[in-house]
């Protein structure tokens, strides 16, 4: 497949005309292929989800995917992308097995509703370098479960990830007699007027990914899914096993070098317990830096403000030797530690790093441990997710009844839970709704519900009015009629 425009759709940064033109004709053969398919039953829907999940889950292409990636992004670690590809994909395929998306999928006798599962139309599927394989195929196969077409906008790096996992899933369809326009992308170069004039012209955007793309897509006059910013904290009380929970924030600090939004970026201890873990953190290959080399690392990690690409997503020795920390590097470092006591611009160690670079606060308690938090997030990340690792199973829900955040991860390596993992029951996702705190439409993981629409058919049932005293009877009794 030749998933390359020609002539004058790849002559440079396309004009907004030019743009709109080229994905307009991208789009009306996504709206041919999509009318047919939305029609063809729930085994067609199911057998063209199954197509584009195996496309990236059989291992060769799966390792070609993986390698791929790293190679042209720059981002990350082939062998847990290889991981992410598989697992993810298997845990979509988990989640999605056996739902009814097409037709009649829920009748109450009682209520007199037939619920009727209806396709969106075609769908904006905008993702990330990061996940330059795994965000796509998730997009892709819950778009085809519910009946739609797709059309992917990646991004500059991952148009080549992008471009051979779309091959991988067109020879899947051939295979099965399904229709190639089902599931296209957009030529390259990959541009903002493209991307803008794909979002405007779909009919449902989901865009992971920088919050420019979020924004944007929220703006483009299109229904839109869009996630909050990642700036993930962890809190280790004084009744955590502290050798489990640095196993577990090593795990997921480390895990594709931090490329994840799910991935720890400060972690607050308790007083009595700060020392003894910071002990097991060094054990798990952690190393705190001094003063003097904080300062450093920080002039190599943030350049004009904003973060280098020379530290995003590298190991810990490459952004320690990019630092001039050449005694940190070769101590080969799992992740590097820096102390830090504020938050806010002032504190750029307390907001996202997408590195394996861990903040570390210390808080007299419980309670200041979440108030830690609450500082942290007002800065950023609100409305993303929090972990936990405490024996004392009640903290778990007082955060998420004081805190802006819309999960609470509990004693599990966060990165790998958050967006759904085989020993917990959130479904598996690479889009994390923050709900309002994150200026988000949805606090849920994002799944295929999302990318349906519900006809409601409503039969005449008996007449039940209720008498207002049984309904404000409680009113009455306290404050009188």
């Amino acid at each position: 497949m030749n998933v390359r425009a020609t002539g004058a759709e790849v002559a440079g940064e396309r004009t907004d005309g030019a743009a709109d033109r080229a994905v307009a004709a991208l789009v009306e053969k996504a709206r041919a292929a999509q009318r047919v398919f939305e029609n063809a039953g729930q085994e067609a829907l199911d057998t063209a989800a199954a197509a584009a999940a195996w496309a990236i889950m059989e291992p060769q292409r799966n390792r070609r995917l993986a390698d791929l990636s790293v190679r042209d992004t720059g981002l990350g670690n082939a062998d847990d992308k290889f991981r992410k590809n598989y697992r993810k994909t298997l845990g979509l395929l988990r989640d999605l097995h056996g739902q009814k998306t097409t037709g009649v999928i829920a009748r109450d006798d009682a209520s007199g509703i037939v619920e009727i599962a209806r396709a969106v139309g075609v769908v904006a599927a905008i993702t990330p370098s990061t996940n330059p394989a795994a965000t796509p195929v998730n997009k892709i196969v819950n778009s085809l479960k519910c009946g739609n077409a797709v059309i992917v906008a990646p991004s500059p790096k991952g148009y080549s990830s992008c471009a051979l996992l779309i091959e991988f899933i067109h020879a899947q369809f051939v295979k099965a007699g399904l229709d190639p326009d089902l599931v296209q992308m957009l030529p390259a170069p990959i541009s903002k007027a493209a991307t803008a004039a794909l979002m405007r012209q779909c009919d449902l955007v989901v865009a992971t990914g920088s919050q420019a793309n979020v924004r944007m897509a929220y703006a483009s006059g299109t229904p839109a899914f869009g996630v909050g910013a990642g700036n993930v904290a962890s809190i280790v009380t004084a009744s955590a096993n502290l050798r489990d929970a640095a196993q577990k924030i090593l795990r997921s600090k480390t895990f594709d070098n931090a490329t994840s939004c799910s991935s720890e970026n400060s972690v607050v201890i308790e007083a009595a317990v700060y020392q003894p873990m910071l002990a097991e953190l060094a054990a798990c290959g952690g190393v705190l830096l001094d003063a003097a080399q904080k300062t450093r690392l920080q002039a190599a990690m943030w350049v004009n403000g904003k973060l280098s690409e020379h530290c995003t997503a590298k190991s810990a020795e490459v952004i320690a030797r990019v630092a001039g920390l050449d005694e940190i590097a070769e101590r080969h470092p799992a992740f590097l530690m820096v102390e830090e006591s504020g938050a806010g611009s002032d504190y750029p160690f307390s907001g996202e790093k997408l590195a394996p670079v861990l903040t570390v606060y210390r808080a007299a308690n419980f309670a200041a441990a979440a108030d830690v938090v609450r500082d942290i997030y007002a800065y950023m990340g609100a409305g993303h997710s929090i972990g936990l690792h405490s024996s004392d199973a009640a903290q778990a829900v007082q955060l998420g009844v004081s805190l802006p955040v819309a999960r609470v991860i509990v004693n599990q390596a966060h990165c790998l839970a958050t967006g759904g993992n085989f020993d917990n029951g959130l479904p598996f996702s690479l889009s994390m709704g923050c709900g309002t705190w994150g200026r988000n439409n949805f606090s849920g993981n994002l799944g295929f519900r999302h990318y349906l629409n519900t006809t409601r058919v409503a039969y005449p049932i008996e007449e039940r009015v209720p008498d207002p005293d049984d309904l404000l009877g409680d009113f009455f009794a306290r404050f009188g009629r």
